[in-house]
């Protein structure tokens, strides 16, 4: 744990959420990349095995991102702890909303895998880089994420019917928090069109990855910081470092 805060220069200025559950996200890593020869190798299980997977060892140089998307979820999709599973299979991040369906329907479910898909948007410009083209961007969601949806809050966008929620903490599988994080995805669908409008940019030159990245995820740090100086989200989370 030292060396892995040592790695992330954790400090009381640079503080780092969870940083327990990542460590355990790292030994579980590691037990995927063993369990899983198919996509991450045979003989020295890494990582970068995925590229080989993708590309069918350089024989292949087109895919779609969901098709990207679709090999992270199956290779990394058992270091996620404690979560729903679906005939022996984990769902990663998915959560139940009560208002949904019952709670053994596949109705009530609410898909997010926002690290999955945050690794996914990671890995495309390196994937470019050696020569592959990753088509169908559009094909992954915003990101479910605490400094996205918690620049909404904080700049009044989505508001609370209920403020005394505000001083309890709130666990990722509770309603408020799955009904934020969804109304978050929806809210960035509606964001991303208005920023090209302003930029004058088409959504080949401007995806929902460059909305994110460069706008709602830098804008939400940005004004947590502002308005709290532990910048923590506006609602309170209980995190383990394994969601957000």
């Amino acid at each position: 744990l030292e060396t892995l805060a040592s790695g992330f220069q954790v400090s009381v200025d640079n503080p780092l959420v969870g940083l327990e559950g990542r460590l355990q996200l790292l030994h579980s890593l590691g037990d995927a990349l063993e369990s899983l020869p198919g996509y991450f190798g045979s003989q020295t299980a890494r990582p970068g095995g995925l590229w080989d997977f993708l590309t069918l060892k350089g024989t292949r140089a087109n895919f779609t991102a969901m098709e990207l998307l679709d090999s992270v979820l199956r290779g990394l999709g058992s270091i996620w702890p404690g979560r729903l599973s679906l005939s022996g299979v984990p769902l990663g991040d998915v959560w139940r909303h009560s208002t949904l369906g019952g709670l053994n329907s596949l109705d009530c479910l609410v898909p997010f895998h926002k690290l999955s898909q945050w690794l996914s948007y990671s890995m495309i410009e390196p994937f470019e880089e050696a020569g592959c083209t990753v088509t169908r961007l559009d094909g992954l969601t915003g990101l479910a994420e605490y400094r996205n949806g918690g620049l909404l809050v904080d700049m009044g966008l989505l508001k609370l019917r209920d403020s005394a929620v505000l001083n309890r903490f709130h666990s990722p599988s509770s309603d408020l928090i799955v009904e934020w994080r969804a109304l978050t995805l929806h809210t960035l669908d509606l964001l991303a069109p208005r920023v090209r409008t302003l930029l004058q940019k088409n959504e080949e030159e401007f995806p929902l990855a460059k909305v994110l990245e460069g706008g709602t995820w830098r804008a939400g740090r940005q004004v947590a910081k502002d308005l709290r100086h532990d910048q923590t989200p506006p609602i309170k989370l209980v995190s383990d470092g394994t969601v957000f």
